[in-house]
């Protein structure tokens, strides 16, 4: 089975998703950076992916620099480099037989180049929709993992006493059926 590797478009990303979107426009640019690492770590959980996350140095100049946080890879590109051109090289350079790499980007041209080198493409709002998909799926697992533990919790029975009365009541309504 394939390894699944989703390459994320930071700005992108940001720039498509309402939320984040909000909070870049009000000049809270590094709150709608964490908070994309955040839901993305969140996503990551979930779907049992790797990520790697790529910002271009577009609004933070500096050097390149590469690391771990949320186990993501977080990549910044150097000034001179775009994030659109380091992700085509990254999806040409992880896309094999043994890893599906997925784009996402909203940015067509990026999306083509990509999908030429045999990486798959998810846009941005499609890639929002599934996140919050994910978020749905595991709140309503919770809740009926919550819902299991409370009927446990609430029974004022021990495991042995329930056994005891579900005998006694199925030889009592053994006895009502002679």
């Amino acid at each position: 089975m394939k390894e699944d590797l989703l390459i994320v478009d930071a700005y992108n990303m940001i720039g498509n998703w309402p939320e984040l979107n909000k909070l870049k426009l009000s000049g809270r640019l590094e709150e709608a950076r964490d908070r994309l690492l955040f839901v993305l770590s969140q996503y990551k959980k979930y779907r049992d992916l790797n990520m790697i996350v790529v910002f271009d140095a577009m609004y933070v100049p500096g050097n390149a620099k590469s690391f771990r946080q949320y186990d993501m890879e977080i990549i910044w590109t150097s000034k001179d480099q775009t994030a659109d051109s380091y992700i085509e090289a990254l999806a040409r350079q992880k896309q094999s037989r043994f890893v599906q790499v997925t784009v996402a980007t909203s940015d067509q041209a990026e999306q083509w180049t990509v999908f030429s080198a045999g990486a798959l493409r998810i846009p941005a709002r499609e890639l929002l929709a599934d996140v919050k998909r994910a978020e749905r799926e595991v709140n309503q697992e919770a809740k009926v993992i919550a819902d299991q533990g409370q009927i446990f919790r609430r029974s004022p029975f021990t495991a042995n006493q329930l056994l005891s009365l579900e005998k006694l009541r199925d030889e009592l309504s053994h006895r009502g059926h002679k």
